[in-house]
C-alpha cells in the first residue's frame, strides 16, 4: 500500500513538472509591466525578462533607478517613473503603457513595489505608520492593477502580485503583515473575477531573502527610532532590556532565515508570467516551505505558544 501511494505521488509530480514546463510563444510580442524596479527583485526580474525577449516596462521610483537599468538592458526595455502610492503617478504610467502596447494589450503586470518599515510591536506604532505602508503595499497594488486591467483583459494575460509568507501568518506586529494579508485577499477575489476573461492571477509568497527589506542595519535603525519616540510609560512597560535584546537577536535571526539566492523568487515570477499553466501561489525560500507555511496551518494555540516562547520578556 505504501509503495502504491508513493508511486501515485511520484506520478503526480512528474505530471505537474511536464504541465508546468510549457511556455507561452511569441515572447517578443508580449509586454510585461513591473513595479519597483530600482533594486531588488523588480530590478532582477526586469533584466531577466529582457534577456528572455519580453518587452519590459519597468516602473522606477527614481531617475537613478531608470538610468541604471537602461545601461544594462536592451532597447526593448522601457522605463516609466512610478510612485505606486500616488494615483496621479499611477494614472500617468498607465496612459504611457496604453499608448505603447496598442491593440496587443498588456500581457502581465507584476506588482513588486513594496516597503517593510516601520515595523515593531503594535503599541509602538501610530495610525500614520499603518497608512504610509498600506498606501504602497496594498493600495498601490490595487491601484496599479486596476489602472491596466482593461489592457490585460484584452490580451487574456496575467496579474502577478508579490505578497509574502507573512500574508499567511503574523509573527510580529505592525502594518507589514496586515498589508500582505490584504494582497492575498485581493489576489484571491481578483482571480475568481477574472476567470471569465481568461486572465490568470498568481501570488508570490517569499520567505526571508537578502534584500534591503532584511538589511539588519536598516531594521535596527527603525527599531531604535520607534523606541526613542515612545512615551515614557510605554518604555516602562517594556523595559530597556527588551529593547536591547531585540536589537541583539536581529542579526542571529536574519542570519538563520535569510536566503541570498534572489533568483529563487525571480524564477517564480518568471514562471507565473511565461508558463502556459502558472501556479496560483508560489512560496520561494526554504523557510517559507518548511517553517512558516506549515506553522500557518497549525492550531493557533501551537503557533502562539511557539512565538511567545522565543519572544523577549518585558518588565511585567
Amino acid at each position: 500500500m505504501f509503495l502504491y501511494v508513493l508511486g501515485l505521488v511520484a506520478l503526480w509530480f512528474v505530471y505537474r513538472w511536464f504541465k508546468e514546463s510549457k511556455r507561452v510563444a511569441n515572447k517578443e510580442d508580449k509586454y510585461v509591466y513591473i513595479t519597483g524596479c530600482d533594486s531588488g527583485f523588480g530590478n532582477l526580474l526586469a533584466r531577466h525578462l529582457d534577456k528572455l525577449g519580453f518587452c519590459v516596462i519597468a516602473g522606477c521610483y527614481t531617475d537613478k533607478g531608470e538610468d541604471e537599468l537602461k545601461k544594462v538592458t536592451s532597447d526593448r526595455l522601457t522605463t516609466v517613473h512610478l510612485d505606486v502610492s500616488n494615483s496621479e503617478s499611477v494614472g500617468k504610467a498607465a496612459a504611457v503603457i496604453k499608448t505603447l502596447v496598442g491593440q496587443k494589450g498588456l500581457w502581465a503586470v507584476v506588482n513588486n513595489a513594496g516597503v517593510s518599515l516601520p515595523s515593531g510591536p503594535t503599541d509602538w506604532l501610530t495610525i500614520e505608520d499603518y497608512k504610509s505602508m498600506l498606501s504602497v503595499n496594498l493600495c498601490g497594488v490595487i491601484d496599479v492593477t486596476l489602472s491596466v486591467l482593461p489592457l490585460i483583459k484584452m490580451s487574456r494575460g496575467r496579474v502577478v502580485n508579490v505578497s509574502s509568507v507573512f500574508g499567511r501568518i503574523s509573527p510580529f506586529g505592525g502594518p507589514y503583515c496586515v498589508s500582505k494579508y490584504g494582497v492575498e485577499a485581493f489576489s484571491d477575489s481578483l482571480r475568481l473575477n477574472m476567470v471569465p476573461f481568461g486572465v490568470k492571477v498568481a501570488c508570490i509568497e517569499p520567505g526571508f531573502f537578502k534584500t534591503n527589506v532584511t538589511d539588519t542595519a536598516i531594521v535596527k535603525n527603525n527599531v531604535t527610532m520607534l523606541w526613542n519616540r515612545l512615551p515614557q510609560d510605554v518604555k516602562d512597560d517594556y523595559g530597556d532590556d527588551f529593547f536591547h535584546k531585540s536589537l541583539e537577536t536581529l542579526d542571529e535571526s536574519f542570519r538563520f532565515f535569510t536566503d541570498t539566492d534572489l533568483m529563487k523568487v525571480v524564477s517564480c515570477m518568471e514562471h507565473a508570467i511565461s508558463a502556459v499553466h502558472p501556479r496560483t501561489r508560489y512560496s520561494p525560500g526554504w523557510d517559507a516551505k518548511f517553517f512558516w507555511l506549515p506553522l500557518s496551518y497549525m492550531p493557533t494555540c501551537i503557533s502562539d505558544r511557539l512565538f511567545l516562547k522565543f519572544s523577549h520578556k518585558m518588565n511585567r
